[in-house]
């Protein structure tokens, strides 16, 4: 299934790159990107079944957890590193944060941005907020973290990391006003400073 961020991640990447796509899921980034252009794509993933799909898909994939590091690349060893919705999944963000930029020349990071106006609303009337861009119930949740886009803006900075260009979405369309409370989905383009 084809998400809204595909296209806006797709098109910061430049053609015959090493992309690195990390928590790639069933692959369906990686199949999408190849579709769209030449590019060396390469994905990591933990679970089982995700990692079978990928091989049936014929992708390049590794099997291994990201809460311990990427110690398995080199410095520069990709164009791009794609973390996509997966940042708010993980325990030891600063930790991985740093790695994407130590292992990839630019890292791409896309994560639903809790700011928006409707998860307010919900958390304001008592209620953890379910939506498109966060569609599990508390309960049952992957997500380990929530952020707005001013929290991961501020993160950056703090990591000495430098945004080349930042996209915010809702619902697939770009939002350009108050994108931190009309954004459901939010997508960064970071380096090292």
């Amino acid at each position: 299934m084809k998400r809204a961020d595909f296209n806006a991640i797709a098109s910061w990447i430049e053609p015959q790159s090493q992309v690195l796509d990390l928590g790639c899921g069933d692959g369906s980034f990686l199949q999408f990107l190849k579709s769209q252009k030449p590019v060396h794509a390469y994905g990591v993933e933990i679970d089982d079944l995700r990692v079978l799909s990928c091989a049936q898909k014929g992708l390049n994939v590794i099997q291994q957890n990201l809460e311990g590091g990427l110690a398995l690349f080199e410095d520069n060893s990709f164009d791009t590193v794609v973390l996509s919705q997966t940042v708010q999944t993980i325990h030891q963000t600063e930790k991985i944060l740093r790695e994407i930029v130590r292992v990839g020349k630019e890292s791409i990071v896309s994560f639903p941005n809790f700011g928006h106006w409707s998860h307010r609303l919900a958390v304001a009337l008592g209620r953890m907020p379910v939506s498109k861009s966060l569609p599990y119930k508390w309960y049952n949740t992957p997500n380990v973290r929530v952020l707005t886009i001013t929290d991961f803006e501020q993160l950056a900075s703090s990591l000495g990391l430098s945004v080349v260009d930042r996209c915010v979405l809702h619902e697939g369309r770009e939002v350009t006003l108050m994108p931190n409370f009309f954004g459901s989905l939010a997508l960064f383009r970071i380096r090292r400073a």
